[in-house]
C-alpha cells in the first residue's frame, strides 16, 4: 500500500511539474510556438533621451506596444554605440521574436547585426539608417527622410532672402557627429543653398542634438562670427540653446538672426508661435505603430517595404499659433 501510494504522489509531482514548465514565460514566447501564435517578445534599443523629441518617440514606441500586446524590451543606449551593441547581443541572447533600434551612428553594425542575422532574429531599423551595404541584414528600415528635411529648410532660406544680393552668413549646429540625420540633414540643406554664391555657411559644428550643447556651441559662435544672419539648427532643441545665447549676448532671436530648426516638438513650436524661431520643418517622432505593424509582419515572414517613409510637413510662425494647441509633443 505504501508504495502504491508513493507511485501516485511521484505521478502527481511529475504532472506538475510539467504544467508548471508549459507555462513559465507564456508573456514572452514566440510567435508560432505552443505558447501561443500571437505573443511576440521585441527587443528595443533607443539612442537616449537627449532631446524632447526623443522622449516622445520613446514614450509613441511603449505605449504601441501595450496596445499592440507585444512584449517589450527596452534599453537606453545613453547616446553611445558600445551600448547599444551590448543591449541587441542581449537580446539575441534572449532569442526574442523581432530586434528593433534607432542607431547612434551609421557605420559599425555588420558585426552585430551579422549575429542576428544567423539566430534568425529579424531586426528593424527606426528614425536612423545605418551605412551597411549588405541590406539584408535588417529587414526595414522606418523614418524620415533626413536628405529632405535639410533641403525644405533650405528652400525656406533661398524664398527668404530672395530679393537680397548681400551675403548671407549662416552657422550651423550639427546633430550628433556620424548620426544620419546629422549627416543628412547637413547634405539636403548644402545641395540646395550652394546654387547661389551669396549664402555662406561660417561656421558649423556639432551640439549632440541637446539643449545645453546647443547654447554652449551658439555662445563660441556668437563671439567668433559677430556678423551672423541665419542658424539652421539640425533639431529643435539645439535651436532652443541657441537662443538662449543669442538672448544673453543681447540680441533678438527670430529678427536679428533669424533661425531653422527641424523636429516641430512642443517647446520648438512654441517659440516659433512666439517669433523666436523663423520656420520648423516636421520630423514626427510617433513612429510606435507603424513599428508594431511591421514588427507582427516580419515576424510572420511576410514581406514588408525595405523602406518606410514617415509623411511629414514644415510650418511657419502662422501654422505654428493655429495648431500649437492640438501638438502631441
Amino acid at each position: 500500500m505504501f508504495k502504491r501510494i508513493s507511485a501516485l504522489l511521484l505521478a502527481g509531482l511529475t504532472a506538475m511539474a510539467v504544467a508548471s514548465c508549459g507555462s513559465s514565460g507564456g508573456g514572452t514566447t514566440s510567435a508560432g510556438t505552443d505558447g501561443g501564435a500571437d505573443s511576440i517578445t521585441m527587443g528595443f534599443s533607443q539612442v537616449g533621451a537627449e532631446s524632447g523629441w526623443r522622449t516622445a518617440n520613446t514614450k509613441s514606441v511603449q505605449d504601441s506596444a501595450k496596445n499592440a500586446g507585444i512584449t517589450l524590451k527596452f534599453s537606453d543606449a545613453q547616446q553611445k554605440q558600445e551600448n547599444q551593441i551590448k543591449a541587441i547581443r542581449s537580446y539575441i541572447q534572449q532569442k526574442v521574436d523581432v530586434i528593433a533600434f534607432s542607431p547612434v551612428v551609421e557605420s559599425g553594425w555588420d558585426t552585430v547585426l551579422k549575429e542576428a542575422q544567423n539566430a534568425k532574429i529579424p531586426v528593424i531599423l527606426t528614425d536612423r539608417a545605418v551605412d551597411s551595404k549588405d541590406t539584408s541584414l535588417y529587414k526595414t528600415f522606418l523614418g524620415s527622410d533626413f536628405v529632405e528635411e535639410g533641403k525644405k529648410a533650405g528652400q525656406w532660406l533661398v524664398e527668404e532672402y530672395k530679393d537680397t544680393k548681400d551675403p548671407v552668413n549662416i552657422v550651423e549646429l550639427q546633430g550628433t557627429t556620424g548620426s544620419a540625420p546629422a549627416n543628412d540633414r547637413k547634405a539636403g540643406f548644402a545641395e540646395v543653398i550652394q546654387a547661389d554664391p551669396k549664402f555662406k555657411i561660417v561656421a558649423s559644428q556639432t551640439g549632440d542634438f541637446t539643449r545645453a550643447k546647443g547654447k554652449e556651441v551658439m555662445e563660441a559662435f556668437l563671439k567668433s562670427t559677430p556678423d551672423i544672419d541665419v542658424l539652421y539648427a539640425h533639431n529643435d532643441d539645439m535651436g532652443l540653446g541657441a537662443i538662449e545665447a543669442i538672448e544673453g549676448a543681447g540680441k533678438v532671436p527670430g529678427k536679428d538672426i533669424k533661425i531653422i530648426t527641424v523636429d516641430a516638438v512642443k517647446d520648438g513650436m512654441q517659440a516659433l508661435a512666439d517669433g523666436k524661431i523663423n520656420f520648423i520643418v516636421e520630423c514626427s517622432p510617433l513612429l510606435g505603430p507603424q513599428l508594431m505593424d511591421l514588427a507582427k509582419k516580419v515576424v510572420k515572414g511576410e514581406q514588408v517595404p525595405a523602406r518606410v517613409v514617415t509623411e511629414e510637413t514644415t510650418f511657419t510662425q502662422e501654422q505654428a499659433k493655429q495648431v500649437l494647441s492640438t501638438r502631441q509633443y
